[in-house]
């Protein structure tokens, strides 16, 4: 049976052990507590199965949206799940989240036939082989811009703080964001902060050959199989001398012939997931569901209930 948990009923320690066996960092009880306070839960049998439920009230309706810093939730369970496990769950919603838009993982596979389906875009690659080998299938232009970068004498710096990230991403592509705001940034701080008291966290950044700019960093979190890449900052000066293609190859060379998955976190972007592809990864998608109850609404209250991160 599948039964609704308020926040104050959740069993942590049996949820977490639920989670760490699918090798999803985002669904930890701890890392909902910073992206989502107060999430409730579904959860079957003793904590076998289990689904965070993200919900929030808004214009006095209740629905359920995707965190940021989250990318993939959704049913999580100690034994592999099948199409009508996922969707189970999916129809235990409470009925009184009346509009829904959230993402699932990758392991929620469903039916082609399954209402309110969309698909999306991940990159992973496998790091249990030797760098030698994983580089080998780097594509050509990876490895072209890989020369350029390693030409410019870049250095590799692990003295990065989350503010020098974030401030990063802020002066650059964050700048022309309206939906990234001093509360993401404040959340983003806050969940590395725990990460890091978890031991789940590394921050890298690349500097100039005078170690006197900081040309792009990135944070990364861990659990004991994934690698995730969630969040990072690069400069114009940083792009033009593949500061990013230097980073990545770097972690990918340190986490090599270990049991790990480097999870690039995306992308729907064509020319984000090339860039990741061409460190030889591979594509996977994952689904997410949308469920719209509400009748008589305006745009405009629709347009502000849509939260889903792109």
């Amino acid at each position: 049976m599948i039964r609704h948990c308020l926040h104050s009923e959740i069993d942590r320690k049996k949820w977490d052990d639920a989670i760490a066996s699918c090798d999803n960092i985002y669904a930890y009880s701890w890392y909902l507590d910073v992206v989502h306070p107060g999430w409730e839960a579904l959860v079957e049998d003793d904590y076998q199965a289990v689904m965070p439920l993200t919900g929030r009230m808004k214009f006095g309706v209740k629905y359920l949206f995707q965190p940021y810093f989250a990318q993939q939730l959704g049913v999580f369970s100690k034994q592999p799940l099948t199409a009508e496990k996922v969707n189970a769950f999916l129809e235990a919603i409470p009925r009184d989240c009346r509009f829904v838009e959230i993402r699932l993982n990758e392991s929620n596979t469903l039916e082609d036939s399954s209402k309110g389906i969309e698909y999306h875009r991940n990159v992973l690659l496998d790091l249990g082989q030797d760098y030698e080998t994983i580089r080998s299938n780097y594509h050509t232009n990876t490895r072209r811009n890989l020369a350029k970068a390693e030409s410019n004498n870049l250095q590799l710096v692990d003295s990065v703080v989350s503010e020098q990230v974030i401030a990063l991403f802020r002066d650059n592509r964050g700048a022309s964001l309206s939906k990234w705001g001093d509360a993401e940034y404040k959340v983003l701080t806050q969940l590395v902060n725990e990460a890091q008291e978890h031991d789940a966290a590394f921050l890298v950044g690349v500097t100039d050959k005078e170690m006197a700019e900081l040309l792009c960093a990135a944070i990364f979190m861990k659990t004991d199989g994934r690698i995730t890449f969630l969040f990072s900052g690069l400069s114009e000066e940083g792009k033009r001398c593949q500061a990013m293609t230097f980073l990545i190859d770097n972690v990918i060379r340190q986490q090599s012939g270990l049991s790990f998955i480097f999870d690039f976190e995306g992308s729907d972007d064509d020319n984000l997931a090339r860039f990741y592809l061409g460190f030889g990864g591979k594509e996977v998608k994952y689904p997410s569901y949308y469920s719209n109850k509400l009748s008589g609404i305006s745009n405009v209250v629709l347009k502000a209930l849509k939260r889903i991160n792109t």
